[in-house]
């Protein structure tokens, strides 16, 4: 049975394929490190909304599903610092990296003390940089702001569904109440940041 959360999915698919051409054209131009990590991030969004419609929204709580989702944000999160932060990128790549390790080991090895410090602290800060890197970034184009909103979004999401997969609630973010509005959080926050992104040229 097609749900209303389906189209919210397949919406947020169809807006992710766009994007994961939109920067693979971009490379191809350009070569620039940083549209490959945006494609990263959103080829595995584009994944994520497919599994989502086909095997639910129960497959969230996979500690597999988890580890794979958390490289949305580590791959936007990289590109916005590799683009617009060339003073610290190297040392967020290393963070970056760590973060993606230890959720991915604290998750599959079932190291739930450990897992409720390292996926909302890896998510906390990959968020923070999506969400106010493009406020900050100099030179950036106009309309770039966007894409921060898409941070709050991506941010307020990832948190909430790493508080529940620790097994804890964040503030009034229930498991049911994230059920609810996963779909169409997903669907906004990659229509902003389409606009955000596209505005570029």
């Amino acid at each position: 049975m097609f749900t209303l959360e389906n189209l919210f999915l397949l919406l947020t698919g169809l807006l992710a394929a766009y994007l994961c051409w939109y920067f693979w054209r971009r490379f191809t131009l350009h070569k620039a490190l940083h549209n490959l990590y945006y494609l990263m991030g959103f080829a595995v969004l584009l994944v994520s909304g497919l599994l989502l419609i086909f095997l639910g929204l129960d497959i969230l709580a996979s500690p597999w599903v988890l580890t794979v989702a958390s490289l949305i944000p580590l791959g936007i999160s990289m590109g916005i610092a590799e683009e617009y932060y060339p003073a610290w990128k190297k040392s967020f790549k290393w963070f970056a990296v760590i973060g993606f390790l230890a959720i991915a080991v604290t998750s599959i090895l079932g190291m739930d003390t450990l897992k409720k410090f390292a996926v909302p602290l890896f998510h906390g800060v990959a968020g923070l940089v999506i969400f106010l890197g493009p406020f900050f970034a100099k030179q950036a184009p106009q309309g770039f702001y966007w894409v921060g909103i898409g941070g709050l979004l991506i941010g307020l999401g990832g948190i909430a569904l790493a508080f529940i997969s620790a097994g804890t609630q964040l503030l009034f973010f229930s498991p049911e109440f994230v059920m609810k509005i996963i779909s169409p959080l997903l669907f906004l926050m990659t229509g902003a940041f389409t606009i955000g992104f596209t505005r570029k040229g």
